[in-house]
């Protein structure tokens, strides 16, 4: 039989193969962090039962660590002459020096070490193997401490035979794909690409990134164990995984938030790349193209494809299920098929809620899609069928999270539980709340998006009340559906729980300059290809002076992030970026064992020289040095005897400022 014969009649099982061999390539080179101490004796005071063992473990960043054990029973840490005595899951926060430091460890067998390293917070990451050594300090050595290479290296494997088996899938509606699209695909791929990877990481380490970033990384040891214990699965519970999984790629390649970081990039990209298709579908491809364009370089989506968080996913999400829910009818499908591609773009929408909840609204939509797209002949078919999309949705939901599949309900609730809580207070059009009006997502997506853009969307707009298409109708469905978000008490974080309307602004900006392109194609042949550069060329303008805080991105319509803070109209400087030039300059210039006090919200993001921690002090009085964040909306008390020498401004805005003592403490 010819090769290519055998291999198309064998193909579905090669995938199969390869991520079983991939785990088990894993299975024989992990080696378990208890493996990687050295048996020890007994002491007075370990646990009944225990095993103990001992080495050095490898602190990388002296300061405040958090460390302990989750165990199916009593447990003893010892770390630097210091215990940590507890049972189940426990943990204690202390004191170190960076470098090697003594361990040991008594536990019942099953017992995992658990720490957050200096700079992270929330529920706390796996110790990793490469962190210990069973030699003592003084011959211990470490290659690539923190990480887990080929775990990283394994998780990305087993990702590419998935995404390669499901092209495999769709090889032939690929193939069918004129080569104009996918070059503007490609082009657009690249230039998003471009747009987060320059300066990634230049903004600081962000709120949030390190609670996914490290229940990514667990999560990610979990899958390659095949542990599906419930008690495997609960760190940060209150989101699902998807998107942990996605980061933990990342997170297992070092200690470090960078690969994670170039991941969401990744992700984010691909989100704006396939607008190109759909635009192309909906309009025509320079739409596409124009779209793709756009959205790469919104700072809202910049910012967002540069951290480690939920919103990159969702971008993906949004926009690959729309694309499969408008080629649902394509070529007059059988039933076979019609059902098939109905289940393909459920599958998606179950992969979307399991990255966040409100991702929920996606279903609707691609029904919405699905429906209004068939043709006529078909719609009573469509309508018999289209319910295996939320089959479809809630089979992939419960498949991916390991936790639903022990009391599914009850850990459902759980997770929502924890999700009610009401956000800190924020400014929003002069006043401080934490409830804002219904409006407040709206405000957002105005004040966040450049002018330009702005103007470019009303020509859209003016499009679709002049045209009144289905293809306008289901743009303006894109942007209406993720704002029913605005029902719910989830009015919080700017546009962070909207980012799905970007991705529709983006294509109903792009509609309005095709729109207006062509009532002025009769004097000029290049008109669109003038406007879209002008608005292109803007954009870069925008994307170069907005850097590195995207996250602080005001359109100069609404004054810029200047005005915005003075007026305290919109929430800026909370998400703890550019936090790390103020502590460097502390780190710089403050003498041993300064004193330092800092007004800081997300004060785990302060990553002090580690002898500045045995001083720290609570009381500004008390201090050489004050570090405050965010100055018009956090509250610091600068008592007399200090002078002010350093102030970090973006856009007119001040988001750190640093005091040093010119007087002798009492």
């Amino acid at each position: 039989m010819p090769w290519p014969r055998a291999l198309k009649r064998w193909w579905g099982v090669i995938p199969a193969a390869l991520a079983l061999a991939l785990l088990a390539l894993r299975a024989c080179i992990a080696v378990g962090p208890v493996e990687n101490l050295a048996p020890a004796p007994a002491w007075e005071g370990d646990p009944p039962g225990s095993q103990a063992y001992t080495g050095t473990v490898w602190v990388a960043r002296g300061g405040p660590l958090i460390i302990g054990a989750s165990s199916p029973g009593p447990f003893r840490v010892t770390i630097a002459s210091r215990d940590v005595v507890g049972k189940r899951m426990h943990k204690e926060r202390i004191i170190v020096s960076s470098g090697p430091l003594p361990i040991r460890f008594a536990a019942p067998p099953g017992a995992r070490l658990i720490w957050s390293p200096v700079g992270r917070r929330g529920d706390p990451e796996y110790l990793p193997a490469s962190s210990l050594s069973p030699l003592p300090p003084e011959a211990a050595e470490f290659s690539h401490p923190g990480a887990a290479i080929a775990d990283g290296l394994i998780a990305l494997a087993l990702l590419a035979v998935l995404a390669g088996t499901l092209l495999m899938l769709a090889r032939r509606r690929l193939a069918r794909v004129p080569r104009r699209v996918w070059l503007g695909f490609g082009a657009v791929l690249a230039l998003g690409l471009l747009a987060r990877w320059l300066g990634l990481g230049d903004q600081g380490q962000t709120w949030d990134e390190d609670v996914n970033w490290a229940s990514g990384r667990n999560y990610i040891t979990n899958l390659l164990s095949l542990d599906a214990s419930d008690r495997a699965w609960v760190w940060n519970y209150e989101h699902p995984p998807v998107m942990k999984l996605l980061a933990g790629i990342g997170a297992q390649l070092a200690d470090g938030m960078q690969p994670a970081r170039a991941l969401s990039a990744v992700w984010s990209a691909l989100g704006c790349a396939l607008l190109v298709p759909i635009g192309a579908r909906l309009f025509r491809l320079r739409v596409g193209v124009l779209a793709g364009v756009i959205a790469a370089f919104l700072p809202a989506l910049v910012a967002h494809g540069q951290v480690v968080g939920h919103e990159s996913p969702t971008v993906l999400w949004w926009s690959l299920g729309v694309l499969l829910a408008l080629g649902v009818h394509d070529d007059q499908p059988t039933t076979r098929a019609l059902v098939a591609r109905m289940a393909a773009a459920g599958a998606v929408v179950g992969i979307a809620v399991a990255s966040r909840y409100v991702n929920g609204l996606l279903g609707p939509l691609v029904v919405l899609i699905i429906v209004t797209t068939a043709p006529a002949a078909d719609r009573r078919r469509t309508l018999r069928w289209v319910g295996i999309t939320a089959v479809a949705a809630f089979v992939v939901f419960v498949a991916v999270w390991p936790r639903l599949w022990s009391e599914p309900i009850l850990h459902v609730r759980e997770s929502l539980a924890k999700l009610k809580g009401l956000h800190s207070p924020e400014p929003f059009l002069g006043q401080t709340t934490n409830t804002p009006g219904p409006h407040y997502f709206l405000v957002y997506l105005y004040a966040t998006t450049p002018l330009l853009v702005l103007v470019a969307i009303l020509g859209g707009v003016a499009r679709g009340v002049k045209q009144r298409t289905r293809s306008m109708a289901l743009v303006a469905a894109w942007l209406v559906v993720p704002l029913v978000v605005t029902a719910s008490p989830v009015r919080q974080d700017g546009v962070r729980y909207v980012m799905p309307c970007l991705l529709a602004l983006s294509l109903l900006a792009a509609a309005g300059t095709d729109w207006l392109a062509t009532r002025l194609e009769a004097r000029s042949r290049h008109a669109f290809a003038a406007l879209a550069t002008a608005l292109a060329l803007y954009l870069g303008v925008v994307w170069l002076r907005a850097a590195p805080y995207y996250l602080d991105y005001f359109g100069e319509h609404v004054g810029g992030t200047g005005r915005v803070q003075r007026d305290r109209q919109l929430e800026t400087a909370w998400w703890g970026e550019g936090l790390d030039r103020a502590v460097a300059h502390v780190n710089a210039h403050a003498a041993p064992g300064a004193a330092v006090h800092h007004c800081v919200v997300p004060n785990h993001l302060a990553w002090y020289r580690e002898d500045l921690w045995a001083t720290f002090t609570q009381y500004p009085a008390s201090a050489d040095w004050i570090v405050w964040y965010a100055p018009p909306t956090t509250g610091c008390s600068i008592p007399p005897g200090f002078r002010e020498v350093f102030v970090l401004e973006h856009d007119g805005a001040v988001m750190a400022k640093v005091y040093a003592r010119t007087t002798p403490r009492q």
